[in-house]
């Protein structure tokens, strides 16, 4: 008796065990799902269509000194992170920044090939191309990031249409609250996404992965190894 009520305490605790594994699957899941499809100004405020250029043309400024195109040069028919940064930001930034540096490591020889990341000043009248060049080295970044400046009414532009913004104005005039999310894209398929720069760098790697078809499978291998290698 004993036994068969040992072997039934057993199998209900499986059996509980499983069902907390699979609600945990499903929350997991469905957070992601709601950041994933979450409506942000960029899509909530204009309609794209494939191929769309609304993004605008404007021209910035590398941290080495290129001069680019907005969307002819960085974003047409690519896969990208974006964040906004600024040089003096004591806060969220160099976090960001050193999070989004981890990211770049997990792309590997991805970046600058399949995955291009940006990272755009909130203080274009102050962040030079060489102080942008200061900063990234200073931070140990490698090469495929850029950092960018531009005049200040294209970099403004450029941020209410990455949906960098808030419907408060008085919340809006704070630089920092437009610092804490990465942007990610991909032009070609016309697929947004958002997630928060200081998410697990397997999670940002997960978002980016999810909206590159090349990468199937990548996000998942990343996350075992970071567990078990």
């Amino acid at each position: 008796m004993k036994k068969e009520q040992s072997t039934h305490n057993t199998r209900r605790e499986m059996l509980a065990g499983m069902g907390l594994a699979t609600l945990g699957l499903i929350g997991l899941n469905s957070a992601w799902q709601t950041l994933n499809n979450m409506p942000s100004a960029l899509e909530s405020n204009r309609s794209i269509s494939k191929g769309d250029s609304s993004f605008p043309n404007v021209t910035l400024y590398t941290h080495d000194g290129e001069t680019v195109k907005f969307y002819d040069d960085l974003i047409r028919n690519k896969v990208v992170a974006i964040n906004m940064m600024y040089t003096q930001c004591g806060g969220i930034c160099p976090r960001s920044t050193a999070n989004l540096a981890e990211v770049q490591k997990m792309l590997g020889n991805r970046i600058g090939r399949d995955v291009f990341m940006y990272s755009i000043t909130l203080q274009p009248e102050l962040d030079s191309p060489r102080r942008l060049k200061q900063y990234a080295e200073r931070h140990g970044i490698e090469s495929g990031w850029k950092f960018l400046t531009g005049a200040p009414e294209d970099i403004e532009m450029v941020r209410y249409k990455l949906g960098f913004y808030d419907r408060d104005e008085n919340e809006d005039n704070i630089r920092e609250n437009h610092t804490g999310m990465v942007r990610i894209g991909n032009d070609a398929l016309n697929r947004w996404s958002m997630a928060p720069a200081l998410a697990e760098p397997h999670q940002i790697m997960a978002t980016i992965n999810h909206l590159d078809p090349k990468a199937i499978h990548t996000s998942a291998v990343h996350l075992y190894n970071r567990q078990y290698g």
